[in-house]
């Protein structure tokens, strides 16, 4: 964390507040007037600044300009002995936090200034940096589509709508059209408007003055103040309240706002990216979307298609995640085994990228192994054939598979009971599950085992097909009459016959 800066010409005052909040753990920097703050603000930058605001030479006000042009974000506690209401005007019209009337009360100072620290720390979490955002990954055609409206649109501050399902990455997205705008030097701020009360997201978006409801004990900057000159992204935008969608829709048509309890008109210059996974249309047909936002909103529609949509990306993804999460835990990156990557692009990820994303983090704490197999996934990933058999393997050496003479050719477990029908990934997945539960038994020859047990599947399932003829299972299976002949006697195969 950086230090707080102290600006005031009077020893006793940068001395007092300096001793407090060494008391609290916090460290400072002092200077005797404006100007050398200024030169400071060059190459640093403080966590929180509290200033005189009348100094020999430059004044508080002169400083907090030029604080606000620097780092529009940087709480500004202004400390004055005229506490008179043109001061306190100015201080605020300049942007400050909050000002401090002299003489004041230590505790008091100190609380003011804890508050301004966890502003200036909150808002240090919002505006991430974009380089701090890995750029958005896929080789499918469906993302290169993406890819090319995002070139399109790199010099424009056209408002998007991003629409696509939850979890499919519409906010890497959003900060990608950020990043390759004209405005990517300035915040990119991000809001969930469907994680925040309803109560309280009027006052998150436009922020909200001193007492301007019970617990508002300073004024606070909402997103638009904070995503000034940047991009603002609203992400589930469908599930605003309807009463704010006015307030949003006369934002996006004059560019003015009021803070909560404030009476002062806030110019916005801001680009609005916004998002959702609702059909909008829809809503607006319900009435619970403002057709007049709904279509200032949907100037530019960008879809993202969901993980299902590009499974060729999954091992690309999974790679990358894997490498994160590893990264991230400090630990060595665990690798994804022909078959499990195979089986993992076969899955449809209803949670998208997210899904995925969340996967990779279990893998990287839970899974024993640096490769990982299908059976170290997490059960609830596997199908119930899958699972089951992964856990059978676990108490028996027996195989585990025996397709019924009695039945059609539905495949059976060992108690009996009626396997359904796998896809081309799933019995890859099962035959996976039951090679590696062998090996980690200690078994050997687990391949001649297992060899036997699929060719007595697949024959006797022949057999059956063809009712019992040799000759035509023999066609069928693609080997010859000799080949079955003695398959069946090794086998011990019994009811076939000769056509």
């Amino acid at each position: 964390m950086k230090p707080i800066w102290i600006v005031d010409d009077d020893d006793s005052i940068r001395w007092v507040i300096e001793k407090a909040l060494a008391r609290e753990n916090l460290t400072t920097k002092s200077f005797t007037n404006a100007r050398d703050a200024m030169l400071a603000l060059q190459s640093e930058a403080p966590q929180v600044l509290v200033s005189d605001i009348r100094m020999h030479g430059a004044s508080g006000l002169e400083l907090l300009q030029t604080v606000k042009a620097k780092h529009p974000g940087l709480p500004v506690i202004i400390m004055t002995a005229f506490s008179d209401l043109d001061s306190a005007v100015a201080a605020f019209q300049g942007g400050a936090f909050e000002y401090l009337a002299k003489p004041f009360d230590l505790d008091k100072a100190v609380e003011l200034i804890r508050r301004a620290l966890e502003e200036s720390l909150r808002e240090a979490n919002v505006e991430q940096t974009i380089s701090e955002t890995p750029e958005i990954l896929g080789q499918a055609p469906a993302m290169q589509d993406v890819f090319r409206a995002i070139g399109r649109l790199s010099q424009s501050n056209v408002t998007v709508l991003i629409t696509g399902e939850s979890g499919s990455g519409k906010e890497l997205v959003a900060r990608a059209l950020h990043k390759h705008s004209p405005r990517s030097n300035q915040p990119f701020i991000a809001l969930n408007t469907a994680a925040i009360p309803k109560d309280l997201l009027e006052s998150e978006l436009f922020g909200h003055e001193r007492g301007a409801f019970t617990g508002a004990q300073t004024m606070r900057r909402g997103r638009f103040e904070q995503a000034e000159g940047g991009t603002l992204f609203l992400d589930e935008i469908g599930d605003m309240p309807f009463d704010l969608q006015t307030r949003l829709l006369r934002v996006l048509s004059d560019g003015h706002f009021y803070r909560v309890g404030g009476h002062q008109p806030m110019k916005a210059n801001v680009r609005v990216i916004a998002a959702t996974h609702q059909n909008l249309e829809l809503r607006v047909k319900d009435g619970l979307f403002r057709e007049d936002l709904y279509h200032r909103l949907n100037v530019i529609r960008l879809r993202l298609p969901s993980l299902r949509e590009r499974r060729e990306d999954i091992p690309l993804l999974a790679k990358f995640f894997l490498a994160q999460s590893a990264k991230q835990l400090g630990v060595d990156v665990k690798r994804l085994s022909d078959a499990s990557m195979h089986y993992l692009s076969g899955m449809d990820f209803p949670g998208n990228v997210r899904q995925l994303e969340n996967l990779c983090n279990w893998i990287t704490v839970m899974a024993p192994g640096q490769t990982v197999e299908i059976a170290d996934l997490p059960q609830d990933m596997l199908p119930s054939t899958v699972a089951s058999a992964a856990s059978e393997a676990r108490r028996s050496d027996a195989p585990k598979l025996a397709v019924s003479e009695t039945s059609s050719t539905a495949a059976h477990d060992q108690t009996g009971n009626e396997i359904p029908p796998l896809s081309s990934a799933n019995w890859i997945a099962l035959l996976e599950a039951e090679a590696s539960s062998m090996l980690n038994d200690g078994q050997t020859d687990v391949i001649v085992k297992l060899g036997k047990s699929f060719e007595s599947i697949v024959i006797r399932a022949a057999l059956k097909h063809t009712h019992g003829r040799k000759n035509d299972a023999a066609i069928r299976l693609g080997i010859g009459r000799n080949t079955i002949t003695r398959k069946i006697q090794e086998l011990g195969i019994d009811g076939a016959k000769d056509d």
